[in-house]
């Protein structure tokens, strides 16, 4: 991983120093010269082990968090111990315990949904698919009329989102349906990361991990340098290997 980003940062500096070229007339840098440009880039460790940490706070590895802290001495800007609690309640959006998450929810933090009209309609909304994915056709219709319908008056945004819900008891076959989607598994993990993200916001700690927004910037440092350069590029993120371009 480190070397990772050793490579992107190296990567958007070449580019920075290649933007002279004229866009009609690519240059084409050999791969020794490429290597050499990229040595001639200082990146401190420290920085790298702050990234590192940052992204294990975030998504909440907090076992791998601790034994990168004793290994590199780079201290965490949470408590590690809240990332146990954090990911209690991801884990119980992520299973289908809605109600259990809204509970540990409120012990962390009762203003999380306090201040947070829109989460707290998603996790309803949950809550509802949960009933529905169970067959508990009555209690759905009821909590959907209880809870759900006045929020949807409130908000027309909202509204449309029960609607689609509520849909899916129109169907024998719900999980085909024009709203099946929402009884797949990535509607579960899109509600447990609202989730995720309104804790940590709530912790002042980033709701991102700086690692997804780096590697974009690879992307687009090394688009913008295909214009300009043919040269050994990372195509596979996974390694951050320099393949050779064609020309």
């Amino acid at each position: 991983m480190v070397f990772l980003f050793s490579i992107f940062a190296r990567t958007h500096e070449a580019s920075l120093r290649h933007c002279h070229c004229q866009i009609s007339t690519r240059k084409f840098i050999t791969r020794d010269e490429w290597e050499r440009k990229l040595k001639e880039v200082k990146i401190r460790k420290e920085d790298m082990n702050r990234l590192i940490m940052n992204f294990l706070v975030t998504e909440g590895y907090v076992d791998a968090a601790e034994k990168f802290r004793l290994e590199s001495g780079t201290e965490p800007d949470i408590d590690l111990a809240t990332i146990t609690d954090r990911m209690a309640v991801k884990m119980a959006v992520q299973s289908g315990n809605v109600q259990d998450a809204i509970e540990k929810i409120n012990d962390l933090n009762p203003e999380i949904l306090d201040t947070n009209p829109e989460l707290y309609f998603h996790l309803q909304q949950q809550k509802l698919i949960e009933l529905i994915r169970t067959g508990k056709i009555e209690e759905a219709l009821e909590f959907a009329q209880d809870e759900l319908a006045p929020r949807g008056e409130e908000n027309p945004a909202f509204l449309e989102e029960i609607e689609k819900t509520v849909a899916l008891l129109a169907f024998d076959d719900v999980k085909n349906s024009p709203y099946g989607g929402l009884l797949d598994m990535s509607q579960r993990m899109k509600t447990a990361s609202e989730v995720n993200a309104a804790i940590l916001t709530s912790q002042s700690h980033e709701k991102d991990p700086k690692l997804p927004s780096l590697l974009k910037m690879l992307i687009w440092a090394q688009n913008q340098l295909d214009e300009k350069a043919v040269y050994p590029r990372i195509n596979d993120l996974s390694t951050a290997k320099l393949e050779d371009s064609a020309v």
